[in-house]
């Protein structure tokens, strides 16, 4: 092997730095989340918890935020391959699967307030209004880098180059992590309500 082609190994076997960074922050992102339900649990055995059923919006957000994940790993694909039209169509939709989960968050804590639970009012409630709220903060930063995504794939002529490849599976990995968080979460309550 020739020391230009053991350099080359040596490259492809490293994380990109700002890929590496995304998932210091995502490792970050889960202690805190992983926190604040280790909270939840000590905070439901100290007694005065209110037993009340997960709103119905929030299931239909879990649907759109898996659908969006999947729409826009196939989009990526769809870059790849050289398919304009396709991987636009499927960035965008993912965008817009993006805002109506943020959306369906927003019904959702509307049911819950419908229903007398408030976050003001007892702590099981209140804790989940603040941790869902917090994952939906998390994702409306999604949305600004799909956002981002959305305008270099309308305006930029469509090039497979590294550099864009890097911001496309960036942008895919935290949404999809954004996406499996929010299943966590899902089923944390389902089981601890």
């Amino acid at each position: 092997m020739n020391a230009r082609s053991m350099q080359y190994q040596n490259n492809r076997s490293k994380i990109h730095p700002k890929k590496f960074s995304l998932w210091v922050a995502m490792g970050s992102l889960c202690m805190m989340f992983a926190a604040m339900t280790s909270f939840y649990l000590v905070r439901q055995a100290s007694g005065n918890w209110l037993q009340f059923e997960l709103p119905s919006a929030f299931y239909t957000s879990t649907a759109i935020i898996v659908l969006s994940s999947i729409t826009l790993h196939v989009s990526y694909f769809l870059f790849k391959k050289g398919n304009t039209l396709g991987y636009r169509m499927l960035m965008l939709a993912s965008l817009i699967l993006g805002v109506l989960f943020v959306y369906f968050q927003l019904v959702g804590w509307d049911q819950m307030n419908q229903d007398g639970i408030y976050l003001d009012g007892n702590a099981s409630g209140a804790t989940i209004i603040i941790i869902t709220g917090l994952h939906a903060a998390h994702v409306l930063g999604g949305i600004g880098a799909l956002l981002l995504a959305n305008l270099h794939a309308f305006t930029l002529p469509h090039k497979v180059t590294e550099t864009r490849k890097l911001r496309f599976e960036m942008t895919y990995t935290y949404w999809h992590f954004v996406d499996i968080l929010w299943i966590y979460l899902l089923v944390f309550f389902m089981m601890t309500l």
